[in-house]
């Protein structure tokens, strides 16, 4: 079995895994620059306008956290298949590695968000109310307190969303979305070829596996800091 298993993955296009694993990377590292962008601003301002916080607006925060929660509640899936005509018009194309980051980064801007509104609610009032009371201005209460004081907690949760953005781009397969989970769709489950399953299994777990690491460490250098 072990010999059928060795030949089995020698006949893999290591090429075309080469090739499909840049591709990933690549639609992972676009679409977290993305997500980070619009959902860092979102997340401060859901906490921001939250009752009870320095800047409250019950209704604004009503509307911004129905908006999230719909957003969330969408299977990945059939968003890639909704957004198909926005993506269209924004990057010409709904397939490949340029029409999967419009999808991943609507998939993943609104779980990043709700997850910088958490890690902000973490924060010490106290240091708030200190530098409240110091003169500072909102802007330089969330720019130079809050966001630095939760930063270890927004690391972390900027890793938990870069996991997720894996398996949503193992996901974009399904429509042609290229990288791994594309080669798994094409050759290991409409070709039964096994071994490239297997291979694209593999690589994405440890793709998680480094990324959570490497995500760990940050936080335990800005939690010494």
């Amino acid at each position: 079995m072990s010999a059928l298993s060795l030949s089995q993955l020698l006949t893999v296009d290591w090429l075309e895994i080469g090739r499909a694993g840049l591709d990933t990377l690549t639609m992972l590292g676009a679409s977290l620059l993305f997500t980070i962008a619009f959902g860092l601003p979102l997340g401060v301002v859901l906490y921001l306008t939250s009752p009870r916080q320095i800047w409250a607006r019950p209704r604004l925060y009503a509307v911004l956290s129905f908006a999230v929660n719909i957003c969330r509640s969408l299977p990945f899936v059939i968003l890639l298949i909704v957004l198909i005509p926005l993506t269209l018009k924004l990057v010409g194309t709904s397939i490949g590695v340029a029409g999967s980051i419009p999808p991943l980064v609507a998939g993943a801007s609104p779980f990043f968000a709700r997850l910088v509104e958490n890690v902000l609610r973490e924060v010490d009032k106290g240091v708030i109310e200190a530098s409240q009371s110091m003169g500072a201005s909102l802007r330089q209460v969330v720019l130079r307190v809050l966001l630095p004081e939760a930063l270890p907690g927004l690391i972390a949760a900027a890793t938990v969303t870069c996991v997720t953005l894996v398996s949503y781009t193992a996901m974009s397969g399904v429509i042609g979305g290229g990288g791994l989970g594309d080669l798994a769709v094409r050759y290991g489950y409409q070709r039964f070829q096994t071994e490239v399953m297997i291979v694209t299994v593999l690589l994405l777990l440890v793709l998680v596996q480094l990324i959570q690491t490497l995500g760990d460490r940050l936080v335990r250098q800005f939690q010494r800091h």
